[in-house]
């Protein structure tokens, strides 16, 4: 089995989990690739057990993969999907962030996973994507235009409201007055979406939500919509241009530019263990059933 390892940071809250991972790892019969910059962090580390240790890197993935394992938060997870692309390589994260909801491997519970993970022993849930193009074209969004949990449109250098066109299949369906817009995924509906109030949606669910973001029509609210449907919008506002954000890459586009959001043609394959399920992701991280009078 071919594995590659994708982190963000080595610091105190990680520092365990990736020693804990490498030792488990570096005793079966694995391939165990780092990513570039992953490794160079990790060699860098004076305490690390691992600086001596060989290992192979990576800066690019292919076909020839059979796991991706993040180690950080959810940020990591959406910058994994980045190099897994649509090669249909499962992903598994280890939280060492906070709250949690794609990084679902807890400290505690590396190794009995991962022995689960090599053994079989887990289900795969496919996650839908948005992609994104743009008129006229935009250079930084070329080279991987999808994201996994949300696209939004927000102002830029200005504390004035943007006004965001929206259409759906091509029929006008509203122009929100606010601070942006988030189109947003089943898997990113309990991201940025649930905090500007959007609702959360199962990970299987056919659908797509527009969030506003701190809407002026004081009548606006989240929109849950089909995944087949193509979104266009076209922003103006007093500054020139303004923000579109996949996930955590970031772009800056030109007033009046089209934007048309759709489903993206390929699907990311999360890994979920035997013992969890989103509604238990959901009962902890959101402390659902907590009431005392559960």
């Amino acid at each position: 089995m071919k594995i590659a390892i994708f982190g963000q940071y080595y610091h105190k809250n990680s520092e365990s989990s990736i020693e804990t991972l490498l030792s488990i790892l570096l005793k079966k019969p694995v391939d165990v690739f780092i990513e570039e910059q992953f490794h160079s962090t990790i060699k860098a580390q004076q305490n690390s057990s691992f600086k001596d240790i060989y290992f192979k890197i990576f800066n690019r993935l292919d076909n020839s993969y059979d796991l991706l394992i993040s180690i950080g938060g959810d940020g990591t997870m959406l910058r994994a999907v980045t190099f897994v692309r649509d090669f249909s390589i499962p992903i598994v994260g280890i939280n060492t962030g906070r709250l949690g909801f794609l990084a679902t491997i807890q400290k505690d519970g590396i190794e009995k996973a991962i022995n689960n993970i090599l053994k079989g022993n887990y289900r795969i849930s496919e996650r839908s994507l948005l992609s994104i193009k743009t008129e006229p074209e935009n250079e930084t969004l070329l080279d991987f235009n999808v994201a996994l949990n949300e696209i939004a449109v927000s102002r830029k250098n200005t504390t004035s409201m943007i006004t965001v066109q929206t259409s759906l299949n091509d029929e006008y369906l509203t122009s929100y007055w606010a601070d942006g817009l988030i189109v947003s995924t089943p898997t990113g509906s309990t991201g940025y979406s649930l905090s500007c109030g959007g609702p959360v949606i199962m990970p299987e669910a056919g659908s797509f939500i527009l969030t506003p973001i701190a809407p002026h029509n004081l009548n606006a609210r989240p929109l849950v919509i089909p995944d087949s449907t193509v979104i266009k919008l076209k922003v103006s506002g007093r500054e020139d241009n303004y923000l579109v954000s996949l996930d955590s890459r970031i772009a800056t586009l030109d007033n009046d530019s089209i934007v048309t959001i759709k489903k993206a043609t390929f699907k990311i394959k999360m890994i979920e263990l035997e013992d969890e399920s989103f509604l238990q992701t959901l009962r902890k991280k959101l402390l659902w059933g907590e009431d005392k009078r559960n």
